[in-house]
């Protein structure tokens, strides 16, 4: 692969606001169980993450990059260098006529979208809703214990590990390496997947990445069903 190519981690995480010590997020299944944040839907494990990729805090992504495989590290990152100060004007007052021509039921704490934003409810009543639409992370200190679990050095598993963190599955996907590009045939699921569509654009993404290419190839294979040649032919009368 190209010299640019990135390099591919397993990470495991608990992120906690600092400010308050409670844990927000983590890979910990029993962690997460403790907290009361644990979400069935989860998939609790290493997240895979390309080192460098800058989706992370910088605080965050510069750590990760100068850590070792196995040891355990601590970061702390300040509200002005994570998700910054609370906005006041991002706190918005709607009419709950908004949300029930949507058919949501508003409620303190409950996550909604109005338009392209994604915010969260403060309160209700008087047929009034107050929505925060400022990140859940603003105005506060963070502090994050991590730890490298893998450095992924084989092509196959980066491109997998890639696919599974970007959409959820990578069963059956395969993949190719020849020299200046990155060839994916994809399964069948793909054919009819709601999210693939979205997704695929962050795969694309995320392999030119850790690959250091400039080309990503989608093969998709329609093959017709076998005709069954042990079945006997209709006799004619």
């Amino acid at each position: 692969m190209a010299n640019d190519a990135k390099k591919v981690i397993r990470l495991d995480y608990k992120a906690y606001l600092a400010d308050m010590d409670k844990l927000y997020d983590t890979t910990d299944e029993a962690a997460a169980k403790d907290a009361g944040i644990y979400n069935e839907k989860v998939k609790y494990e290493p997240m895979s993450y390309i080192v460098g990729s800058k989706k992370l805090f910088p605080a965050l992504d510069k750590a990760i990059a100068d850590a070792k495989v196995g040891e355990e590290f601590t970061v702390e990152v300040p509200c002005e260098e994570g998700a910054g100060v609370r906005n006041p004007k991002l706190i918005e007052t709607h009419s709950v006529k908004d949300f029930y021509r949507q058919e949501i039921n508003p409620y303190p704490g409950l996550t909604v979208s109005l338009g392209n934003r994604t915010g969260t409810v403060m309160s209700v009543g008087a047929g009034r809703v107050k929505v925060d639409f400022n990140n859940p992370l603003a105005g506060h200190d963070l502090k994050y214990v991590m730890k490298v679990t893998e450095e992924i050095a084989e092509n196959d598993k980066k491109a997998t590990a890639i696919v599974e963190a970007d959409f959820g599955n990578a069963d059956d996907f395969k993949f190719e390496f020849p020299g200046d590009k990155v060839v994916v045939t994809l399964p069948e699921i793909t054919k009819f997947h709601q999210e693939w569509p979205v997704a695929r654009f962050r795969v694309v993404s995320d392999l030119r990445e850790a690959f250091g290419v400039d080309t990503v190839e989608f093969v998709e294979i329609w093959s017709a069903a076998k005709k069954d040649e042990t079945k006997p032919a209709d006799k004619k009368e």
